[in-house]
Order: C-alpha cells, then structure tokens, then sequence
C-alpha cells in the first residue's frame, strides 16, 4: 500500500478484511518445537515451573533486601520525626537536608528492583510523596525542577515563559517550574488532610505523623548526574529547607567517596549525610545459586559447561544476579523446547504418570539416549532384548530409573554442602571458596581423582580436636533434616562418632622414654659400621610406620574415612546417572550464543552473506562472493575488502558504480556503463556513512581524499 504521489497531502488506506491473528506465548513456543506431539504439555510445565522459580527469586530478593531497606525506613522515620519535634534545630542545623547515601555496587541493572521495593515501602509506611529522578531524563537544571515537579504535582510543567504561552491552548493545567510552586502544593495538600477530620483534637506530634510527611528524592544514579547540576539543586533546595522536609536518597554504584569528587565542601555541607551498604552482588549470587541451583526441590538442572558459562557472564561482564536468573529462564525454555523427553522433567509423582503416557516414537528417543546405551550394556543379554524391543517393559525401567535419579539429587547435595563445610576452611582452599566452585567440580568429573581432593584430605588429617568437632557437627546439622535413608543412616552413624570424640579424654598419656629409645636407636650409639647403620635406620623407619594410632587419630581417620566414603557414594557426575538428558540442559553454545552477543561478528556476516538475512534469490551465491543486486553498504563492504589500510574514496566510488551499473543490467561495451551519477554518487556516500557509523572505517588528516579502514583479514 503505497503511493507514488511527490505532493504534500494525506493517504487513507482501508485496512483488509482479514486481520492478522496475534500469536500466543504457547503458538511461539511450539513453533518449530521438537517432538510436536506432547509440545503442549510440556510448555505447560515450563510455564508452572517457571512461575515457581519466579515466585521463590522474588521472595528470596526480599529478604536479602530486608536489612538494609528496614534501615532505610527507620533513617526516614527519624528524621521526619526529628522535625517534627522542637528539638529540630538541636539535632541538626536548619539547612541541612537529610540524605541517605546508598552503596548498591557495579550491578546496575539490578538497582531498579531494589529501588523499586524502597519507593512501594516507603509510600506504604513513611510518606505517599516520593519521587524517582534518572541522570539521563535531567541533562540541565531546569529539566530535573521540572521532573521533580511533574512527579509530585501531576500537572504539566513549564519551564520558561515561551514554553508557557505554547502550552496555554493545553487541556492538562500548567504550573510554573519553581520550588515555590512545590511549596504552594505542598501546604495544600498537609491543609487538606489536617483539616479531612473536623471535631477531632489534634494530638502532639507522634512518630510518622500522616500530616507532616517528608518529600522523598531518590537519585537512581547519583554517578551519572551532571556535577553542576546537582550542586545548584541541593543549593536552590537549602533554601526551601525550613518550608519543605526534603529528603534526598543516593543511589551509589561505586563509592561513597564520589559524593565528596562531585559536591564541594560548599554544597555537602549542606547535606545530613548517612551511609547505607547493600548485600554484595556476589554474596547475593551465591545465595540465589543455594537457594535454586543447589537443591532438589527443581527438577531442572544446568550442567557443568552451562553453569561456567552463566558465572563466567556474571563474574566478567555485569555482576547482574537478575541477569543470571535470565539466564536460567533462557536455559529452561531451551530446554523444554529442544528436548521432547523434558514432559518428564517435573515432579516425581508426575513424571511416573507421564512415563506411562509415552508413545512409541518417545520410547524409542530414550532408547537413543547416550546414558541409556550404557545403562542397556551393563544388562544380561534377555534383559538387554526386553529393553529393546518390549515397551511395556522399558516404562517399568523408566519408572525405577526417574526415582533413582531423584534419589541420586536428594542425596548429592547434602553431601556436597558436607564436603564444603569440611574443606572451604582450608589454606589456599584446594577445593574453592565458595560452594559454586565444588560444584562445579563435581559436575565435571569424579571429584575423589582430582589432585585438589587428596590434598584437601592430607590437610583434614592434621585438623586439631576442637577444629575437627566443629565441623563434623555443621556437617550433622547438613545431614539431619535429609529425607534420603541412606543419609539418615550416615547422619546417626555421624552422632556416634561424635559422641565418642566427646568421650576422648583432653589429656594423653606422653609416651615414656624406654618407650622412646627402642632397640635400633640403642644400636646406633655403638660403635658400628656403614651396613649396619643403614640397616638400624630402615627399622627405624618402618617401627615409626607400625606406630600405634592415639585414640583421637584412630577416631579421626574413622571420621575421615567415613566422609571419604560418602563422597564417593554419592558425588559422582551427574553424567554418570541414566536419563540425566531428561532433566539437565547442556547446550552452553545456545546459552552463549544468546547471552554473549557478539555484534561485529553478526554484522560483518550480514553484510557478507546477507541472502541468509534478506531471503532474497538474486543475492543468493555458490563462492561467497556478494551478489551485484545486494545492497549498496554489502557492495562498499566487499569492494573495501579488496583494499589496504587506506583507501582512495574516488577509485572506491568507480569500482562501486561498474558493480552497480552491471545490476542495472546496463551494456558493458557501452560509454556510459560504470559512469558515476549523481543518484549513485549519492547512493555511494549514504553507504561510506553507515560503514563510518558501524565502525569499519575513519576519517583521515594523512590524505584528504582517502579513509582508513579498522579492519583487518577477510572478514
């Protein structure tokens, strides 16, 4: 629909009858979905558990958040109070303006949630005025007044008196961008609510008087703010100070300092200020990790290489822990879309009604699952023909097998919190620091073959009595709430040694001194030869091996043993479990791939091959050479391709106007073919342009009729 008119005018086109069905999230998601057939059931339980991880972040989110906007609500509270009482100007001069300076960190895009919950709890239990201001909506001072007043007043703005008479023809009432404008509407509305409950005497002043509420600012992004325009704000709002109870909330990224770089002694000194520290990002991520990674209360799980790639995103790109649970989100979709067996990734019960569900085209997918291939090996020669070719009886084994697997996540973390508790105390931490780290490990191989692991045990070897009690208790505490029977029995085999380490007496028996000398160490103070000496020394060594253990290293080698066992037990690989693929998402190039954007390598492809983009035939090509219909920016990139790091624009602009007048299909032997015109001269430096914006090429003073390119190779 389109017209072919030059002349000023306006087109009414009638829309078509038939509208365009909107698509639905579950539409989307069985578009090109893997195993059609039970698509929908499947979407269906990506959905609920999402919704139950979404619903766990959120609560988890809150009380991590808890403490520090607690404070901030009882810093508020005060000094609403404080000025409410007489004692105001005792506490604090009268140009002051509270302020609290709130330390987020570098995590940026997790800012807007927290601030988020501080503006609701403040509006619900402080003040019903407060007011968020973003650097990028308040270039210049006028534009953060007239922010500031758009968000308390509702009313439209003016800035100055031309803008005044524009906006008189205007249905919304205009205010004037001023302070006392704010003051005006204040006094307002406290006389309003003052005088809403006629007859009633009017008490003394009480904490968090609903008249008298603060007006809360809160700078999002106190960094990005322009310097000058925050000193002249704070300045303008000292003034107001004695009509007003200004507030102002600092949202800090970096470092308290930045306050003191960007306001003079002048201009802080004017400000209450008081420090708030949030829960560092990392502290944060290791939570989340605790709370939705490391449990089996989600059958869902990420693999090694899809978890590394996750940390690695947050640890080297944002330090975002909402991006990490994006990340999880795209790895559950993935994984429910990709993978037709995920119908079993869901609660136990179920996924047992589901097994019983499958058809024969899913039955024959498990039998193509590498774990199951080995699990059919490892069977008798008539089980292994049952397996294959009987599916009433492969859904038995399925069903055993889904209960083994949840029995193998209810008993591997438990064990691995055991593992860490025992080693994160270590020197240099030979197993990791932090939980993620261990696991990690574990999910990569047999975590007892690492050489880390022996070292950590030689290490546990030498722990001191009370040390080593401590941690077998954590340990009990990891143990005792354990559904697992196999961990219930560990955990009272635990209680007795335990008991029996309490049992040991403080004081050992020192050994004696005939003990001390025995009959090799009295051969060697006579007189002897060099055989003999040799021969005394090698009793020696092997009577220090058969030394007899003291009762608290018998005991502690028992304890030791027994963990060792247990980790042996139960920390295999998850790899190692038959019909892992069911609950366990692998693909860490799809997670990169969508995480990790690469935007040079992207656009350097389509401007190489952009028929894979525009799914046009005429650009279609057998030798990878870009097609002369292409457009105009894939013409320029190629031919500048073909040159060195400086470019003559005029030899560029002939080259790209014989590749052009050949897509016109213009004679070769004729005299205008290649001829440069002004339509494509002006098509040429339309495309220079978006080369120079996209970053392939630059200007330069070496010659003023070339560029450099940026580029380097052939791509």
């Amino acid at each position: 629909m389109s017209t072919s008119s030059v002349s000023k005018g306006c087109f009414v086109f009638k829309p078509s009858a038939k509208k365009k069905k909107s698509l639905s999230l579950e539409d989307h998601f069985i578009s090109g979905c893997e195993g059609a057939e039970n698509s929908e059931e499947r979407f269906k339980l990506c959905q609920e558990l999402w919704d139950k991880i979404k619903t766990d972040t959120e609560v988890l989110q809150d009380e991590l958040n808890r403490n520090i906007l607690d404070s901030l609500l009882d810093f508020t509270r005060k000094c609403s109070t404080t000025r409410q009482h007489s004692d105001w100007a005792s506490q604090m001069r009268a140009s002051e303006i509270p302020t609290a300076a709130l330390v987020l960190g570098v995590n940026v895009p997790d800012h807007d949630m927290t601030f988020q919950s501080l503006s609701e709890l403040l509006q619900q239990s402080v003040s019903p005025h407060v007011a968020s201001v973003q650097a990028k909506e308040c270039g210049a001072l006028k534009h953060l007044m007239k922010k500031v007043l758009e968000k308390f007043t509702g009313s439209v703005v003016t800035v100055d008196e031309d803008e005044e008479e524009e906006s008189s023809g205007q249905l919304h009432r205009s205010v004037h961008c001023s302070l006392s404008t704010l003051c005006d509407w204040y006094n307002a509305k406290t006389r309003k609510s003052s005088t809403g409950t006629p007859g009633k005497k009017r008490s003394s002043p009480v904490r968090d008087d609903p008249q008298q509420p603060p007006i809360v600012i809160i700078f999002k992004d106190f960094e990005a703010f322009n310097p000058r325009v925050l000193q002249d704000f704070i300045l303008i709002c000292s003034r107001y100070i004695e009509r007003l109870p200004l507030m102002f909330i600092f949202g800090i990224a970096t470092s308290p300092s930045t306050i003191q770089h960007m306001l003079p002694h002048s201009v802080s000194s004017l400000l209450c200020i008081e420090l708030f520290q949030s829960l560092s990002c990392t502290q944060h991520l290791a939570t989340v990790i605790d709370k939705l990674i490391l449990t089996p209360k989600f059958p869902f799980k990420l693999n090694g290489k899809v978890m590394q790639v996750l940390i690695s995103i947050f640890l080297y790109h944002d330090f975002s822990v909402r991006n990490f649970i994006k990340g999880i989100q795209l790895a559950l979709l993935e994984h429910f879309h990709s993978q037709p067996l995920s119908v079993l990734c869901c609660k136990k019960e179920e996924a047992l009604l589901n097994v019983v569900q499958l058809g024969h085209q899913d039955l024959e997918r498990i039998r193509n699952l590498p774990s199951f291939k080995r699990y059919v090996e490892k069977q008798e020669a008539q089980e292994q023909v049952n397996l294959v070719t009987d599916d009433t009886h492969l859904k038995e084994v399925c069903q055993k097998l889904i209960k083994d697997l949840r029995k193998y996540h209810k008993n591997y973390y438990p064990t691995l919190r055991c593992l860490h508790t025992l080693t994160s105390a270590l020197p240099r931490y030979p197993l990791g620091k932090q939980i993620r780290e261990l696991h990690l490990i574990c999910l990569e191989k047999n975590v007892w073959e690492n050489e880390d692991y022996e070292s950590a045990m030689k290490l546990l070897k030498m722990l001191a009595k009370d040390e080593l009690i401590s941690l077998l208790q954590r340990c009990a505490d990891i143990l005792q709430p354990a559904k697992s029977k196999k961990l219930k029995s560990a955990c009272v085999q635990l209680e007795d040694m335990l008991a029996k380490f309490k049992q040991l007496d403080t004081a050992e028996p020192a050994p004696s001194v005939d003990d001390t000398l025995t009959s090799p160490v009295k051969d060697l103070q006579k007189k002897t030869d060099l055989f003999q000496l040799k021969k005394a020394l090698l009793e020696m060594n092997e009577s220090r091996r058969a030394k007899k253990l003291s009762p608290f290293e018998a005991l502690r080698k028992e304890a030791l043993d027994f963990f060792d066992g247990l980790v042996k037990s139960h920390l295999s690989p998850p790899e190692s479990q038959t019909l892992y693929e069911v609950c366990y998402y692998t693909s860490s190039a799809a997670v990169r791939r969508h995480l990790n954007a690469t935007p040079r390598t992207s656009i350097q492809a389509a401007l190489n091959c952009p028929y894979y983009y525009l799914q046009n035939e005429r650009l279609k090509t057998e030798d990878g050479s870009v097609s002369n219909a292409a457009p105009d920016i894939c013409i320029a990139y190629k031919l500048h391709l073909e040159c060195g790091r400086l470019i003559n624009l005029y030899d560029w602009l002939e080259a790209y106007s014989t590749v052009v007048s050949a897509a016109e299909g213009n004679d070769p032997e004729s005299d205008n073919f290649g001829k440069v015109d002004d339509v494509k001269h002006a098509r040429f430096i339309r495309a220079v342009s978006e080369m120079e914006f996209l970053g392939f090429i630059k200007s330069t003073k070496q010659k003023t009729d070339h560029v450099a390119r940026l580029t380097w190779g052939g791509c």
